[in-house]
């Protein structure tokens, strides 16, 4: 029943995890079939499949099921046996103590799908609430005029802003969508909070102009550092329900690839400006004019060309070339 109590907890607080359970054994091994145990991310075990032979390995390969989502049977034996059994499908490890015996341990990812939290109450949200569960996701609705006939699909709906209702944990996705009817409250309670991803629906001026507020308010920089915006990945989005979409990709990207919680996104750089081009007159090619280095000055004006011997045919009968140029125009 703890075994059991454990796995309840972690799937409550959102948390992935491998279970981990003997079933195969050569003696001579101090664990037997039937023996289980419980992997978290961060290798914590709990339980028991083996002694000081068999334990790290166990940990070792069960971080690597949880960043693959794959389950693995693993044979841990003398080095004298890897080889010896079916390989299909069995991933071996040498024994590296003199127990002598051969155990194999079926580990068994069990990964939480993402909890998304949207706070907002307009077509975003809508779209972003649908698109959610379409995805199997658990959803919850925050905002000011939120009712679940409005949003039928969401699993959990609070209305108003009371944000203590919603105890954020680490596979939570937060989405303030509220278009700047309450962005600053809703990133107070998100930001410092160990939600998995806090994502802004704000143009990147606007989010500026928002983080300068929560800052001089006394919000952390290292909570200000977890802001994500603009919200989801730059594909083009304009329609309420494409932006749900960049929003659920930029998450799935996130879950899936364990990337970190959340990326500053600083304001945006100021791009150097396009270098200024002429026309080489003769072949018609694009010349940058601070770098070009063939040029001719004619009645007042420099052209620019791309070669030598287009200055040269331009130079011996410059009239000829402007009258093409001039006819073009």
């Amino acid at each position: 029943m703890d075994f059991l109590a454990r796995m309840t907890d972690l799937r409550d607080q959102g948390q992935p995890f491998v279970v981990a359970t003997v079933v195969r054994v050569e003696r001579p091994t101090s664990a037997k079939p039937g023996a289980r145990a419980i992997i978290t991310q961060d290798g914590a075990l709990t339980g028991w499949v083996g002694g000081s032979c068999a334990e790290p390995s166990v940990r070792r390969e069960a971080i690597k099921v949880l960043q693959d989502g794959k389950p693995v049977l693993l044979r841990i034996c003398p080095p004298e046996k890897i080889g010896t059994g079916p390989q299909e499908g069995v991933l071996e490890i040498t024994m590296t103590c003199m127990s002598g015996g051969t155990l194999e341990i079926y580990l068994e990812p069990h990964l939480t799908q993402p909890h998304l939290v949207v706070i907002g109450h307009q077509a975003l949200a809508e779209a972003l609430v649908v698109m959610g569960k379409a995805l199997d996701y658990t959803v919850t609705i925050m905002g000011e005029q939120v009712t679940k006939e409005r949003f039928p699909a969401a699993d959990r709906v609070i209305a108003g802003l009371e944000f203590g209702q919603v105890a954020f944990t680490p596979n939570m996705y937060v989405v303030v969508a509220s278009h700047g009817n309450y962005d600053e409250l809703a990133l107070e309670a998100a930001l410092p909070s160990p939600a998995a991803y806090v994502a802004l629906v704000a143009s990147k001026k606007r989010a500026g102009s928002i983080r300068s507020y929560l800052e001089q308010d006394g919000l952390p920089a290292e909570a200000l550092g977890r802001l994500k915006y603009p919200a989801g990945l730059d594909f083009g989005a304009s329609t309420p329900a494409e932006i749900a979409l960049s929003i659920l990709a930029e998450i799935i990207e996130r879950h899936r690839r364990g990337m970190p919680a959340a990326v500053i996104v600083e304001e945006e750089e100021k791009m150097p400006p396009e270098p200024e081009t002429a026309l080489d007159p003769v072949c018609g090619m694009t010349v940058e004019v601070d770098t070009a280095r063939y040029t001719s000055s004619y009645q007042g004006k420099t052209y620019y060309f791309c070669s030598g011997g287009c200055k040269r045919q331009f130079e011996k009968h410059p009239q000829e070339f402007l009258q093409v140029e001039s006819g073009s125009e």
